[in-house]
C-alpha cells in the first residue's frame, strides 16, 4: 500500500466519521498534479467566530509559525479568522444532541505532498472534532506532541514519509479512536510498545524506520488487517499469539529475525500477504501453512530454510505469487515442480537445476541442528481446529 494508495480513506471515512455534518469541500487548488485542500467558505449568515473556530485559529497560527519552509505557498491562505478557507484545511457542518446545528468545526487535515518543513506544534490538539490528519510525504521533522492525545475524535494519522525521529511516539497510543497509524519511512528507532497491538487498530504502518528489538509477543492479538514491520532493525523470532485472527497483510521482510516460522501462523485463516524474505529464518517450514487457504503471496526469499519445498505449500489453491529463492532447499515436491512460470527457486541447493549455489555451501545447512516445534497430532492437521495455549517458534536443542 503506497502512501498514495490511501486517497480513498479520506473520502469514505470522513462523512461516516463525523456523523453530525455532511462534508463541505470547496476552494482546493491543485499543484503539481496533487489536490491541496481547500476547506470551505462560509455563507454570510454563517459568520466565523464560534469557540471552536476560534481555538481552531489559534492552533493552525501557531502551527504556521512553526513551519520554516512553504516552497508551493500553502500556508499563504492561512490569514484571518475564516479557518475554513485555508488550504488543506476542511470543515463541516456541526450539531448537538439534539440535532439542532451549532455551526462548524475542523474535520480534517489534508496536506499530503505539500512539500512543507516545520514541527507539529502541542496546540494541534485545540482541533478536538478532527477526524483526519494526514500530512505524509512532506518535511516534518522532531516527533509527536505529547498533546495529540487530547485528540478524542481522531481516527486516522498519516505521518509517513517525513523526518520524524526518536522513540515510538507513545502519546499516540492514548488516542481513543484511533483506526489508521501509518508512521512508514521515517527515522524512529527503539522497540515498539507491546500496548500497540492491544489498541483497536484496522492497519499499522511501521515500515522503514529504524525500530529495533524483539517483536512484542502479543503481536497476534492485534485486530488490524494490515501489519507493515518491513525494512526496520528487528531482532528475535517471530512471535504468535492466539487471539484474533482477521489479519489479511503482514510483512516482516527485511529484519534480523531469526528463529523458526511459527506453526501457529496457519491460524491466520483471511491471511491473503505474508512476506518473511531477507531475514535469517531457518528449519522447516510448518505444516500449518496449508491453511492458509486465502493466501495470494508467499516471500521466503533470502533466508536459511532447508529440506524439500512441500506440495502443502505449493497445491495452495489461491496462491499466484511464491517466491523462495536464496535459501537452502535441497528439493521440490512434484506440485512445486509444476508450479506456474515465474516461480524463483534459484540460488538454493536443487540438483539437476539452473543458477543454484555451489556444492561447498549446499554441505554446511545453516541452523540444520534446529527443530522447530510442531503440533503433536496422530491424525493429519485440521485447519481451522487448532487451540492451545499460545503456539510460537519454540527451537529444541
Amino acid at each position: 500500500m503506497d502512501n498514495n494508495n490511501n486517497s480513498w480513506l479520506l473520502a469514505f471515512f470522513l462523512p461516516i466519521i463525523v456523523t453530525r455534518a455532511a462534508l463541505i469541500v470547496g476552494g482546493g487548488v491543485t499543484i503539481g498534479g496533487v489536490w491541496i485542500g481547500g476547506g470551505i467558505n462560509p455563507t454570510p449568515s454563517t459568520p466565523p467566530g464560534s469557540p471552536e473556530l476560534n481555538r481552531a485559529y489559534t492552533a493552525l497560527q501557531a502551527w504556521k509559525s512553526a513551519i520554516t519552509d512553504d516552497p508551493l505557498g500553502i500556508t499563504k491562505s492561512w490569514v484571518g479568522p475564516n479557518v475554513c478557507s485555508y488550504k488543506g484545511i476542511f470543515c463541516s457542518d456541526s450539531s448537538d444532541f439534539m440535532g439542532n446545528p451549532t455551526g462548524k468545526v475542523i474535520a480534517a487535515v489534508d496536506l499530503n505532498h505539500a512539500n512543507l518543513q516545520g514541527t507539529l506544534v502541542k496546540e494541534l490538539s485545540f482541533l478536538t472534532d478532527l477526524s483526519i490528519f494526514h500530512i505524509n510525504s512532506n518535511r516534518f521533522s522532531g516527533t509527536v506532541p505529547s498533546s495529540f492525545q487530547k485528540l478524542s475524535s481522531l481516527t486516522e494519522l498519516d505521518l509517513s514519509n517525513n523526518h520524524f525521529s526518536g522513540p515510538f511516539p507513545t502519546t499516540i497510543l492514548y488516542i481513543p479512536n484511533l483506526l489508521y497509524l501509518d508512521l512508514r519511512y521515517n527515522a524512529f528507532s527503539g522497540p515498539i510498545p507491546e500496548n500497540l497491538f492491544n489498541k483497536k487498530l484496522d492497519a499499522i504502518f511501521l515500515n522503514n524506520n529504524l525500530f529495533n528489538g524483539e517483536l512484542p509477543e502479543n503481536l497476534g492479538n492485534s485486530p488490524a488487517s494490515v501489519i507493515n514491520l518491513a525494512n526496520n532493525k528487528f531482532t528475535g523470532t517471530i512471535p504468535f499469539s492466539l487471539s484474533y485472527m482477521g489479519i489479511k497483510e503482514i510483512l516482516f521482510l527485511n529484519n534480523q529475525l531469526t528463529g523458526c516460522i511459527p506453526e501457529g501462523v496457519g491460524m491466520w485463516a483471511d491471511l491473503q500477504v505474508l512476506d518473511v524474505s531477507s531475514n535469517s529464518l531457518m528449519g522447516h517450514l510448518p505444516d500449518s501453512l496449508s491453511c492458509l487457504s486465502d493466501i495470494e503471496v508467499l516471500n521466503f526469499a533470502h533466508n536459511k530454510l532447508p529440506g524439500v519445498l512441500p506440495d502443502l505449500v505449493c497445491s495452495l489453491k489461491r496462491l499466484v505469487n511464491l517466491t523462495v529463492a536464496a535459501n537452502f532447499f535441497s528439493g521440490l515436491s512434484q506440485d512445486c515442480d509444476n508450479l506456474f512460470p515465474g516461480f524463483d527457486f534459484s540460488m538454493n541447493c536443487i540438483p539437476g537445476k539452473e543458477m543454484q549455489r555451489p556444492q561447498p555451501d549446499c554441505s554446511a545447512v545453516p541452523g540444520s541442528g534446529l527443530s522447530c516445534f510442531r503440533i503433536p497430532s496422530a491424525k493429519p492437521l485440521v485447519c481451522g481446529t487448532l487451540v492451545g495455549a499460545q503456539l510460537g517458534s519454540i527451537p529444541i536443542p
